[in-house]
């Protein structure tokens, strides 16, 4: 079987395109490149456009190789990668909305991102003004003796954002579920085209509120990738502080939404208080709750003094006190793994499919992190292990996320402990014309992805792949042959999020 670094052979390699080369190919070799993904010999990372060019990122597990290709479209028409693989869809479908490039072939072509409300097709390609309404969008249809629709958003009680969930229902159990979302598009590629480095910082802290250091951190890996400078090794192991954070005040705030989900109130409020004593501690650390803006381009906007040492320590001492007896009370309330052992179960060949990442992924044994399996710094001088269940469940997906609420307090620990002294951000050089780069960064919800293209120090082109993209479709499956009642648990079980698949 021919690997990506063969593939990169058969077209025209780009210059300066960093870490991971971009090739641009023939629509034969595309062909062959989706023929692949087909055949489950490699995993789609993800797949965007641009006036009159589609690239499309590869990953081959056997050699943990990443490889672009790039296909040029003078007819604004590229083979489909969606018809015989199917977590392209709705990649596919944005790139239609976003630059009115049409996968040929696809059996798919309603809108994804664009609801008929911005006055224009194809905003980033060539645009073209609406001489019309957009028609109503065309849900599947009803099939089967005694099945019905049950329409669900996309307002929902409380604060949460927008979705709309058309139920399939056959008495009280889910036939089919079909999502509808991009009710929270914020043109954020537009938004990066032309944009200076630190205004593009911020926007792409801004893709999804609860991602903010996962995002920051993949663009200014992304940057520097591109530009080649020499990141402070403070600043390196500053960032992975964040980014433990993060995942850990999301992991312990989502582990208590899941059980009130369940109708256990009790240990939403006790590990609500956890996370607010992580959010408490990273306010005093970096001056802000949610870390935003923290992790730049060249390294990171402040330090982390004394003060702040001793409020992430006493948070995870409160923690580490408290964690075990809330797992326990978990485990052995029976009403509770009533409502999750054996509710929403993910196969584990759809998880492999998909390319899941994250807690969804490794809780239908995918084991997959990028902390490890693609090993950046400070990652592969720390001690951690990345849980992986089979079960694929509701609460696979939650002991998935107590194990690595454990594995992050040890992290966050070592870095601590290891923290090297020194300047935390570098300056970054000047590079003339075109440079690329790539970069995946392991957030909570799984890896995050950002291609860009930089030309005299502003972004020309910038694409973010949230892990909601490849995990949202998931959700629909796993939720077949459920009870409509149990959608709240099934999906916040795997709290994928509107906002990061919007761009």
């Amino acid at each position: 079987m021919p690997s990506l670094i063969d593939l990169n052979l058969e077209g025209r390699q780009v210059q300066r395109h960093r870490p991971w080369p971009r090739t641009v190919v023939d629509s034969a070799v595309w062909s062959f490149a989706a023929r692949m993904l087909a055949e489950r010999r490699w995993s789609l990372l993800s797949l965007w456009g641009e006036p009159s060019m589609v690239h499309m990122a590869l990953f081959d597990s056997r050699t943990a190789e990443i490889g672009v290709v790039s296909l040029d479209c003078p007819d604004n028409l590229f083979p489909s990668i969606a018809a015989n693989h199917p977590p392209a869809l709705r990649l596919e479908r944005s790139i239609a909305d976003l630059f009115g490039l049409v996968a040929d072939g696809a059996h798919d072509t309603r809108p994804w991102l664009d609801h008929g409300q911005w006055g224009v097709r194809a905003p980033l390609g060539d645009p073209v003004e609406m001489s019309s309404p957009a028609p109503p969008y065309r849900f599947l249809p009803v099939e089967g003796e005694g099945v019905h629709q049950a329409a669900v958003g996309p307002v929902h009680a409380g604060i949460i954002e927008p979705g709309h969930f058309r139920f399939s229902v056959s008495g009280e159990t889910a036939v089919r579920l079909e999502q509808r979302l991009g009710y929270v598009h914020k043109g954020i590629e537009g938004l990066m085209a032309g944009a200076d480095l630190a205004r593009a910082a911020q926007l792409a802290g801004r893709v999804s509120g609860d991602s903010t250091v996962a995002y920051a951190y993949a663009f200014s890996r992304a940057t520097e990738a591109a530009l080649e400078p020499v990141v402070p090794a403070r600043a390196v192991w500053l960032r992975a502080l964040c980014a433990e954070l993060e995942r850990l005040a999301n992991h312990l705030g989502d582990i208590g939404a899941i059980c009130n989900d369940a109708a256990f109130a009790l240990l939403l409020a006790h590990f609500g208080v956890l996370r607010e004593g992580v959010l408490r501690a990273a306010d005093t650390a970096f001056g802000h709750r949610l870390m935003r803006d923290v992790i730049v381009p060249g390294g990171v906007a402040c330090d982390l003094n004394d003060a702040g040492k001793a409020a992430i320590r006493a948070a995870l001492g409160a923690i580490r006190k408290q964690f075990p007896e809330l797992v326990e009370l978990y485990d052995n309330t029976a009403s509770l793994q009533d409502r999750t052992v054996s509710t929403g179960i993910l196969r584990p060949d759809l998880a492999a499919q998909y390319c899941a990442g994250g807690f969804v992924g490794r809780a239908s044994g995918r084991a997959f992190d990028t902390r490890r399996t693609l090993a950046y710094a400070p990652y592969k001088d720390l001690r951690f292990e990345v849980p992986v269940l089979e079960q694929g469940d509701v609460n696979a997906r939650v002991w998935i996320r107590i194990r690595e609420v454990e594995q992050s307090l040890a992290l966050i620990e070592q870095i601590l402990d290891q923290l090297p002294r020194g300047e935390i951000l570098a300056q970054l050089p000047q590079r003339e014309g075109p440079c690329e780069g790539m970069a995946l960064v392991e957030g909570f919800r799984g890896d995050v992805l950002v291609w860009l293209r930089l030309r005299d120090g502003r972004v020309e082109r910038c694409h973010l792949r949230d892990p909601s993209w490849f995990q949202w479709p998931l959700l629909e499956a796993a939720i077949e042959g459920n009870i409509v009642a149990d959608f709240p648990l099934c999906n916040k079980s795997f709290n994928c999020s509107y906002s990061g698949q919007d761009l």
